[in-house]
Formats: C-alpha cells, sequence, structure tokens
C-alpha cells in the first residue's frame, strides 16, 4: 500500500509553478507584493490559489508579511507565502514600498526588477550591497478539496543551512537564466520551484511537535496516518469508521475522536471530500464517463454521485468537466499559431 499521502494529495490538487522574475536591490529598496488573489488571474489564470516564493540568491534582506514581525534572509534562504498573503522583500525592516504588480505580459520571461539607488554600472557589475533575489509563483486548486494548504503557516522560511543541496543548482540555473536564456529553462525552474515547495513542505513537518493539529500533523500521527493511508489507497472502498478502525489497531469511537482532533473533521466526511477531489481530478484530465468515475471514487450509482458532488462543488459533475475544459490555459493551447 502506497503511504506516500503528500504525493497523492499534490498530484490531485495540480501544483504547478509559473512566471519567474528577477528582484535587484541597491542600497535602500523595499518591494511590496499584493494578496495573490489580486494578481491570480493574471499570472495563473488556471489557478484557484495561487502562493509566491522568494530566493535569495546574494546579499541579504527582510522579508514580512504586512503587519506582522519581518524575518532576516541570508543567501540561499527561500521564503514562502502558502496563503498568498500581501507581503514586503526589502533592504531593512519596517520599510514598505510600492506595490508590485507582475507583468504576464512581459516579452520575455524571466524579467528584472531593479530598485533602489543604481550606480552607473550596476547592470554589469555586482555592487558589496546588492541583493538580489529569484521571484516565482505556485499555483493549486483549493475545490473540492485540499487538505494541506490550510494547515501550512502563513510564512514558510527555509534557512541556507537547512536546504537541500540541490536548491543551490537551481539557484545558479536562475541566475544563469537571467543572463542567457535558453530553451526550455523556464520549463525547468518551474519544476525545480515545485520540487522546492515539497521540500518545504517536509521540512516544516519535520517541526511539528506532539500534540500538533491539522492535516500534516495527522499524517505523521501512528493511527490517523495509516487511516488516512487507507483511504488514500482505495478511495472506492467501502470504508467505515469500524473497518478502519480495526485496521488500524483502535476501536470505532477512539479512531473517530482521534481523527477529528488532530484533521478537524471526521474520518467519513474527510472520505467524501477527498472522493470528490479524485473524482475532479479523473473529470478534468480524462474522458471517462460520470457513470465511471463514479465507481471508482466509492459511488453505486451516477445519480448519487451527482448529487453528491454538486452538494460539494456547486456543480455537476458534466457542468464543472466543461468549465475545466474552458480553463484559459487549456484555450491557449488550443488555439492555432
Amino acid at each position: 500500500m502506497s503511504q506516500d499521502i503528500l504525493s497523492d494529495v499534490l498530484r490531485n490538487v495540480r501544483l504547478r509553478g509559473a512566471l519567474f522574475y528577477y528582484v535587484n536591490g541597491t542600497r535602500t529598496w523595499a518591494a511590496e507584493a499584493p494578496p495573490s488573489r489580486a494578481v491570480a488571474a493574471a499570472v495563473m489564470p488556471s489557478s484557484e490559489h495561487v502562493m509566491e516564493y522568494h530566493v535569495i540568491t546574494h546579499g541579504r534582506c527582510w522579508g514580512a508579511i504586512v503587519g506582522e514581525p519581518p524575518v532576516r534572509l541570508e543567501t540561499g534562504d527561500v521564503i514562502m507565502l502558502p496563503h498568498g498573503d500581501a507581503h514586503v522583500i526589502s533592504s531593512a525592516p519596517d520599510l514598505r514600498g510600492v506595490v508590485h504588480m507582475p507583468d504576464p505580459t512581459h516579452n520575455q520571461l524571466p524579467f528584472t526588477l531593479h530598485l533602489g539607488a543604481q550606480s552607473p554600472d550596476a547592470g554589469q557589475v555586482e555592487q558589496s550591497g546588492d541583493t538580489r533575489l529569484v521571484c516565482g509563483f505556485l499555483g493549486c486548486d483549493l475545490k473540492p478539496f485540499n487538505p494541506l494548504i490550510a494547515t501550512l503557516p502563513r510564512l514558510l522560511h527555509l534557512r541556507a543551512v537547512d536546504t537541500q543541496p540541490w536548491i543551490g543548482e537551481f539557484m545558479r540555473q536562475a541566475v544563469s537564466e537571467s543572463s542567457d536564456k535558453r530553451p526550455g529553462g523556464e520549463a525547468m525552474l518551474e519544476r525545480m520551484s515545485e520540487m522546492m515547495f515539497v521540500d518545504a513542505v517536509r521540512r516544516y513537518v519535520d517541526t511539528l511537535t506532539e500534540g500538533s493539529h491539522g492535516w500534516l500533523a495527522g499524517l505523521r500521527d501512528r493511527f490517523v496516518g495509516r487511516a488516512l493511508a487507507l483511504m488514500h489507497d482505495e478511495p472506492s472502498f467501502a470504508w467505515t469508521v469500524e473497518e478502519l478502525g480495526r485496521r488500524v489497531g483502535l476501536s470505532r469511537s477512539a479512531l473517530h475522536e482521534r481523527f477529528a482532533e488532530i484533521i478537524g473533521q471526521p474520518p467519513m466526511q474527510y472520505l467524501a471530500d477527498w472522493r470528490m477531489q479524485v473524482a475532479s481530478a479523473r473529470l478534468r484530465n480524462t474522458n471517462a464517463t460520470v457513470a465511471s468515475i463514479a465507481l471508482e471514487v466509492g459511488y453505486d450509482s451516477e445519480a448519487a454521485f451527482a448529487k453528491a458532488f454538486k452538494r460539494l462543488v456547486g456543480l455537476s459533475p458534466s457542468a464543472w468537466r466543461r468549465q475545466a475544459g474552458a480553463s484559459p490555459v487549456r484555450q491557449r493551447a488550443a488555439a492555432p499559431a
């Protein structure tokens, strides 16, 4: 049985990276980003939720959610905003800057944003006080069901000393692409950014203490994690709390109480929500009939599945499939050259 529930969720909620840009800051500077919902339609029109991240490739700076205490960032550090909060990156704490709206129509991505007092040769010679950042976006689905995002903190800070060696290669590749763009470079950086997000989530899980709550904490719990693995491995099985409890070694009431306390919802509600997420991925990515998808996710009839799907999503499976198929990304892909 597969135990990699995190990978299962990430596949079904369509994690993907997009639109890189670079920031060069000299002397005193600040860049302010709006909430991701304000730019989501422009930078990742097919994503329901957009997160921004920044990698410090040279120098040091400060990063903060607007209104929150700043964190000091050094070369090699990564900062991520899982909930899409408005935030500031600056040369000193407590600075505010002009809100910069990313331009997805820029002729060539990634593009570079210069901030602060620029010396005449700043574009050619790296100054001792310069700070350079690689910035990008990560998108994912929230509906019908994404148990991951809500359980993440508003700000994730990965320190250089704790990151994997390959992130250094990501930084070198990003810097190289800023001056010598090569075919496939943008796609490579996008995939690496997705890997960086997964790595950040895994490292956050490692920091969770005994008694933590949320979906990620549930993955680490001996009993809840096993119950989650069973449901993810066979979402079509006719699970009951009794059967899950028997498999994981707890009574029905003990598992129900433990699961609800850690995850925040009863196991059968979680199963119903997860089935709809799996079904939505099948509706979007395959030509399978609604009836066959209903069977795949544990429903005996198409009618029962359609009713449950509409109750959670707000659309019938067929209507949702049509809407998903008409996303801007698919429209562009289908347009003639």
